[in-house]
């Protein structure tokens, strides 16, 4: 990484079904040794189950899902004179949506189920109703911000 300059962010394009640049998002990071058609394919099949499950728009339970998760707060370690402190930091809203993206696809990948997409649907639905194992991780996140409020002054 360059020490002059931050790296500029690319921005990718939207998908083509949904013109969301979230879902593209969503899609490349679904995406494993480089079959994009495949992880868009098991995407669009999870948003159809999701339509047929709660007749609801899929893309407002996934929206709703992905707000859900996205932590506010979180730790990062900083040193202080030999000993090592978690100080709570704010996560910028890119992070955010990348953590809540990662912790989503992540527990989808550990849940039981027949096919990656009924598992991506069901986690999902359970994240845009406040509860499952990503919801969970957002909020030992926040719990972990909370206690170590103390080091807030370390804050860089």
């Amino acid at each position: 990484m360059s020490r002059r300059s931050a790296a500029e962010k690319r921005i990718p394009t939207p998908d083509a079904v949904y013109n969301s640049q979230l879902v593209s998002r969503f899609v490349h990071r679904m995406m494993q040794r480089g079959k994009k058609s495949t992880a868009q394919r098991t995407f669009y099949d999870s948003l159809t189950i999701i339509k047929d499950r709660t007749r609801l728009e899929p893309l407002d339970v996934f929206n709703k899902a992905l707000k859900n998760v996205t932590p506010l707060l979180e730790v990062k370690a900083r040193r202080v004179g030999g000993s090592t402190y978690q100080v709570p930091v704010e996560v910028k809203q890119h992070r955010g949506v990348a953590l809540a993206t990662q912790w989503i696809i992540n527990n989808s990948r550990k849940r039981a189920g027949r096919s990656f997409s009924e598992r991506l649907s069901a986690e999902l639905i359970d994240a845009s109703n406040g509860a499952g194992a990503s919801v969970k991780k957002r909020d030992e996140t926040h719990k972990m911000a909370e206690a170590n409020k103390a080091f807030a002054h370390y804050r860089y």
